[in-house]
């Protein structure tokens, strides 16, 4: 089964084979986003910064705070990058440590899943040809993974690069959002697309990349069976 969830700016679908689990997923995604709000409150400048965030050492961060600021560190960029993969991951996570089997979060894009069937992910690219025509082939496997997609012509995120699609595939949602933003930015032109893998693919965990720019498609790693929708 299957269900929109809409909270402020999260909108996410969440698919499990019981009810109880995605009011887990729900219940998660609650809790996790008023822990972050809580934060934003007290330290605003998390919310805005495009660079780097230190950790405060002095104080006790919430968990989703502290998995966003790893995440995005690696890349040198704004912990913000990574905040719908890891709120799609906190809410994964919850349904597997309740017994799922079969779980997944689609938060704008950026999913998180666990499976016991092949899942098709499809990659949606704007005007590109490749739009809706193509999907990963996701095996079965009860290992969290994350499968994250950055734009710089499609929807309202910060980008400061022009791909029409960047996906990132690891075993982080968190890691792969920030990854697919920074390789998104890396994307200029068809010419840049090669070099643009070389943003991601020194960060361990990241098991592969798919770069979509107009009539090119790129990918690096081991990435996931593209097959035609």
């Amino acid at each position: 089964m299957k269900e929109r969830f809409t909270l402020k700016e999260t909108f996410a679908w969440i698919t499990a084979d019981e009810k109880r689990y995605i009011e887990i997923a729900k219940a998660e995604l609650k809790e996790r986003r008023t822990d972050l709000e809580r934060f934003v409150r007290w330290q605003p400048y998390f919310a805005v910064t495009l660079d780097e965030y230190p950790i405060d050492q002095t104080n006790e961060l919430p968990e989703i705070v502290l998995r966003m600021i790893e995440s995005a560190s690696k890349f040198g960029i704004g912990p913000m990058s990574a905040v719908a993969g890891t709120l799609a991951e906190f809410a994964v996570a919850a349904m597997r440590d309740a017994g799922a089997a079969y779980a997944m979060v689609d938060n704008g894009g950026d999913v998180a899943l666990i499976t016991d069937r092949d899942v098709l992910v499809g990659i949606y690219a704007g005007e590109s040809p490749f739009s809706n025509k193509i999907a990963l082939k996701i095996r079965p496997s009860s290992v969290l993974l994350g499968i994250c997609t950055s734009s710089g012509s499609v929807g309202h995120s910060i980008s400061f690069g022009n791909a029409d699609a960047a996906t990132v595939m690891s075993n982080s949602a968190s890691l792969s959002d920030a990854a697919a933003t920074a390789l998104c930015n890396s994307v200029s032109d068809a010419q840049s697309v090669k070099n643009a893998f070389h943003t991601i693919e020194h960060v361990d965990g990241i098991r592969g990349a798919l770069v979509i720019y107009k009539d090119v498609l790129a990918t690096c790693g081991k990435i996931a069976e593209i097959v035609r929708l």
